[in-house]
């Protein structure tokens, strides 16, 4: 096969994703703005997690939170359970490595916290755990998940957010979740600024 009818294959099947993606969640995309904008109001925080690529995201998340986005903005409280190694693999080495993050929310989790939890299959153990953790602190969670929906989908709670990619592919999911934590970080600014407005 021709290397560049590829690249053109890879660009209109990320972009069929994005708008069947579009089509499907948009409600659920601004009820996940509207739940870390209100814990943020409560004083509360986004704990996020995931392996792999999905690690990756949650911490593009919290560093768009802490930092900023595109507005300038007060800094925002966001955790990436994802990057402390020495946590990461003492909990893994003491216990399994499914408690990986459910360990941390134990200890950081508040009631009115949030939970981004990401798993492109959501069918990961350990992101699995985190939110029922997450649920036992009182916690909500916004799930991105991408294919069946996997057991992740059958943990959530009234309250929760399912932001669940209909796709198969691994990349087209992956690529989906950045466009949708780019969206959720836009609507949270959007709603600080109407918020903080005089």
């Amino acid at each position: 096969m021709n290397l560049q009818t590829r690249i053109q294959q890879h660009f209109a099947a990320s972009i069929a994703t994005k708008q069947k993606t579009l089509d499907l969640l948009q409600e659920p995309i601004l009820q996940a703005a509207r739940l870390v904008f209100g814990a943020i109001r409560q004083d509360g925080k986004i704990l996020s997690c995931g392996n792999g690529g999905s690690a990756g995201d949650a911490q593009h998340f919290s560093s768009e939170m802490l930092n900023r986005f595109e507005q300038e903005r007060r800094g925002l409280p966001a955790i990436a359970l994802t990057t402390d190694t020495s946590t990461l693999t003492s909990i893994a080495n003491d216990y399994h490595y499914e408690r990986v993050f459910a360990r941390q929310i134990e200890a950081l989790g508040r009631p009115g916290d949030v939970l981004l939890a990401i798993s492109t299959s959501g069918s990961s153990a350990n992101v699995n755990r985190a939110i029922e953790s997450a649920h036992a602190k009182g916690m909500r969670v916004i799930a991105l998940s991408g294919k069946s929906g996997g057991a992740m989908k059958d943990l959530l709670l009234a309250g929760d957010v399912e932001l669940r990619v209909p796709a198969d592919s691994t990349a087209r999911i992956q690529e989906t979740h950045l466009l949708l934590i780019h969206c959720m970080c836009d609507l949270v600014d959007q709603l600080l600024l109407t918020d903080d407005a005089p």
